[in-house]
């Protein structure tokens, strides 16, 4: 997938960027290279390989350092609460914004 100048323009337009067209030129040569080097990565035959869940694995035993899920700090939530507006069931109240 090759992107053209005017799909450089239109991405920038539709984030409100504006660009100069050495910039274009730029982003388009880097937003291409970036295409190329994911079309290279999808190339690659990766059938039967097992996804890792730390890239070191494949070098080394990993020991997640993961503590355990303790509460640490007091609930407070009513004391949080206080200076809500409006409050139900421990829960903020807000106003309807989506019709």
């Amino acid at each position: 997938m090759a992107l053209t100048s005017q799909d450089i323009v239109r991405i920038a337009h539709l984030a409100r960027l504006e660009l100069s067209p050495e910039e274009s030129g730029r982003m388009l040569t880097q937003l291409n290279g970036f295409f190329d080097t994911v079309e290279q990565m999808r190339a690659v035959d990766t059938r039967g390989i097992a996804p890792l869940a730390h890239p070191v694995a494949v070098i080394q035993e990993v020991a997640l350092r993961l503590r355990d899920d303790i509460a640490s700090e007091p609930n407070q939530r009513e004391a949080n609460q206080r200076s809500a507006p409006a409050v139900e069931n421990g829960l903020f109240l807000v106003p309807k914004v989506i019709e």
